[in-house]
């Protein structure tokens, strides 16, 4: 009987070649079709023609780590317990980091064909995400994880790896650049030539999508730079399955100023100071970019106003899409209940929510329009692989409802290798 792995409901066959999926941080379809009009991502094209070419929907909120989380577990937030970057802790009403290992609930896909002997690999840029994607994989029997950020930090001990740069041949590039996600993709080449692994996972970051728009130069350059690896992590001969973890729109007035809808002040205003507190999930130390504001925050009524309350005034608010409270939150976007505000409130495509002013630091959107994401209207993202479908995957994708967190099960199980 051929070997396999079983995690969160899915049976995945033993690869017959190797897998490599990309979570194209941030990629936004709208910057395919552009590449694809302009004609500078041939080897996606060829991909599109020849494989698989479909549209999926991502986890909402539309952040990175649930998505990428969801992406390696092929669950729902639900299943592994991460729904953002922070949450308030009931118990003690801090906000909680969310973007460590202890907090998941589940384990992963790579840690699942790590501990049935497969060499697996995980790279990605942010080593926020590290420590998340490497849950539970057997580094001591050969895997691999580390992240471009820290990758002249490495070690045998922590991340199966050490000299990387000398590997990748480039120097440690900088952590708001594009570059930093090119660094993983090279290095992934690297090691798919060398080692030769099983599964290998590779995860990227938005920087370029928060900047620039799709045909501007600079993501023009970008995406033809990620095809040019892409067409090499396919001749080397590997299964490439692309997808994202969100999309990205943009959130700016017509003077650059970002589109923002000042939550927290206005519940403030409205109910008195503290009677209510907005945390927004997508703040990480990555802010340069995004200054924090995103498409989904959370509200925690203090005791001095009732979830109703809030969710009266907000749904009041121009550049707001959506208002629930917990239960009807953890329901519609299958969120763990136990890790979610007392009201969810999410702004429309062109809008953005913050809490007030002072709380959010600006000055990295100098000379940018404020390109960001979070909400419905980010949800969208592609769900491209190099190599058709078998007949029953062709027709489950056609039924609709393809989730980003497909994308392993489809790779591994669907791909005609």
């Amino acid at each position: 009987m051929a070997k396999e792995v079983r995690l969160n409901g899915v049976r995945y066959r033993w690869p017959k070649r190797p897998v490599v999926v990309v979570c194209v941080d941030g990629g936004d379809p709208a910057y395919f079709d552009r590449a694809l009009k302009d004609g500078i991502i041939p080897n996606v094209a060829r991909f599109m023609k020849q494989g698989f070419n479909g549209l999926a929907e991502c986890v909402i909120p539309s952040f990175t780590c649930p998505n990428n989380v969801s992406i390696i577990t092929g669950s729902p937030p639900s299943i592994h317990g991460i729904s953002g970057n922070f949450f308030l802790e009931p118990e003690t009403r801090k906000a909680v980091v969310m973007t460590g290992p202890e907090l998941m609930r589940s384990s992963t896909i790579l840690a699942a064909f790590s501990a049935a002997g497969a060499k697996v690999i995980s790279i990605t840029a942010k080593d926020k995400l590290r420590q998340q994607l490497g849950k539970d994989m057997d580094i001591a029997a050969g895997g691999i994880n580390f992240s471009s950020e820290k990758a002249d930090k490495c070690t045998m001990k922590e991340n199966g790896i050490e000299n990387v740069l000398e590997l990748v041949g480039l120097p440690l590039p900088d952590m708001y650049s594009g570059e930093l996600s090119l660094f993983v993709l090279e290095a992934g080449l690297k090691l798919l030539e060398q080692r030769k692994p099983d599964v290998m996972y590779l995860s990227l970051t938005d920087f370029i999508q928060h900047k620039y728009a799709p045909g501007e130069a600079e993501s023009d350059d970008y995406y033809r730079r990620m095809d040019e690896l892409f067409g090499k992590l396919d001749a080397a001969g590997a299964v490439v399955a692309l997808t994202a973890d969100h999309g990205m729109n943009d959130k700016s007035n017509s003077d650059q100023s970002p589109k923002v809808v000042w939550l927290q002040d206005i519940l403030d205003k409205e109910f008195g100071k503290d009677a209510a507190t907005v945390i927004c999930p997508i703040t990480d130390y990555f802010v340069a970019h995004h200054g924090s504001f995103g498409g989904f925050v959370r509200v925690y009524s203090n005791g001095k106003v009732t979830p109703q309350d809030i969710m009266r005034v907000a749904r009041a608010l121009p550049g707001i899409e959506m208002v629930c409270d917990k239960e009807a939150a953890a329901r519609i976007f299958d969120l763990p209940i136990d890790r979610e505000g007392d009201v969810v409130v999410i702004s429309d495509a062109d809008h953005c929510i913050g809490m007030t002013p002072d709380k959010h630091d600006m000055t990295g959107l100098a000379g940018h329009r404020l390109r960001t994401h979070g909400g419905l209207a980010e949800a969208t993202v592609p769900f491209v692989i190099n190599r058709p479908l078998y007949e029953s995957y062709a027709a489950r994708a056609k039924r609709g409802g393809l989730r980003n967190f497909h994308i392993f099960d489809f790779a591994i199980n669907g791909a005609d290798a």
